[in-house]
Parts: C-alpha cells; sequence; structure tokens
C-alpha cells in the first residue's frame, strides 16, 4: 500500500519513529540496523511494508529496498513472523543474514533472540536459492567474496581445523574486515586468530 514515506522525523527512538508527512503523523517500526541510519536525522526516507491484521494495521520502516527486500523473505517463511523479522535485522546486519543464509551458517541465526535450531535450519532451506538469485543480497555479498570464503574454509578444514570453528573464525574475521578479499590473507588472519 505504501512503498516509502519521506518526511520530518518528530519522535525517534530504537524501535519506532513519528514521520509527519504535511501535517500527518506515521508511527513506523524499525530495527536497530534503520536506527543507526537515522538517529541523527531530522528527515528521513523509509521503505515501508503495511501489516494488516483483524485488529490493527502495522507499518514497519526500513533505511533501504535491500534491508525491505530480506525482511519479506524472512516473514515468507513459516513460523518468523514480522516480530521476528525485525529482531533479526536488529540484531545482525542484512548482509549478515544474507551471508549466514547462503552459507548455512545456523549458528549466527540461531544466535538472534526468538531463534531456535529448526528455524535457522527452515530459513536456511526456504532462502538460500532466493539468496542466491536477489540482487540485493548479491550486491551485499558479491560472489568473489563468497568464493574466496569458499577457498579459505577448504583450506583450513584440510588443515585438520573443524568445519563449525572454521566458518566461525572466517565470520569473525569478514565482520571486522568487510573489504578483504586475498585468499591468503584471510587464511593466515584464521590461523591466527584460532
Amino acid at each position: 500500500m505504501y512503498a516509502y514515506l519521506e518526511g520530518k522525523l518528530t519522535h525517534k527512538s530504537p524501535a519506532m519513529v513519528h514521520v509527519d508527512i504535511n501535517g500527518i503523523g506515521f508511527e513506523v517500526s524499525i530495527s536497530l540496523n534503520t536506527w543507526s541510519h537515522i538517529q541523527h536525522a531530522d528527515h528521513a526516507k523509509l521503505y515501508t511494508w503495511l501489516q494488516v491484521k483483524e485488529d490493527a494495521h502495522h507499518l514497519f520502516g526500513f533505511f533501504d529496498p535491500a534491508e525491505k527486500d530480506i525482511f519479506l523473505q524472512l516473514i515468507g517463511v513459516s513460523g518468523v513472523g514480522a516480530a521476528t523479522a525485525r529482531m533479526m535485522l536488529s540484531s545482525l546486519k542484512p548482509e549478515e543474514i544474507t551471508r549466514a543464509i547462503v552459507q548455512g551458517n545456523v549458528k549466527l541465526l540461531e544466535s538472534v533472540k526468538g531463534i531456535g535450531k529448526k528455524t535457522a535450519e527452515r530459513l536456511i532451506l526456504e532462502l538460500r536459492d532466493k539468496a542466491g538469485k536477489s540482487s540485493a543480497i548479491s550486491n551485499m555479498t558479491g560472489a568473489a567474496g563468497n568464493k574466496t570464503e569458499q577457498d579459505a574454509l577448504t583450506a583450513l578444514t584440510a588443515l585438520g581445523i573443524s568445519r563449525q570453528q572454521a566458518e566461525q573464525t572466517i565470520q569473525k574475521i569478514i565482520l571486522a574486515e568487510p573489504t578483504i578479499s586475498d585468499l591468503e590473507d584471510l587464511i593466515k588472519k584464521a590461523l591466527k586468530a584460532i
């Protein structure tokens, strides 16, 4: 119904903002990811999704279309509602969620409050193909990055390091240095971190 709202932010909190558009105030639920981008702004454009229930209409806002796209994919999975998807986007950055889904990182998804092992596995099973094809997600993860990470994982497991420990170490390095692209450098840093 509403593609986006653009206006003055008259009230801001980490979970919700009021957007004034020509004297009409819209209450919009946001994630911490969106909050981190707009917390110092007086004016913002939020891409929105309206949840219509029997007893209420609830408006969710996102800083960019990529975050909204991931939110819509998450709520399309059985057992993941709008509140859970928002919690995921508040706990992890959109690109972290995408990377976890593409790489099958159940542990990272489980680290989000309200996501158990079965739900994490269902997210991976149902969204892995969509995540790989989505243009917004492809832009975030980058094919070269995935190849480098997979090659590093293969090398570490060949050296006798457990797959789980290797994945976690690689993820920590990628989060700390998102621009790392050299395979040798990634492997060396992972070996030092283990």
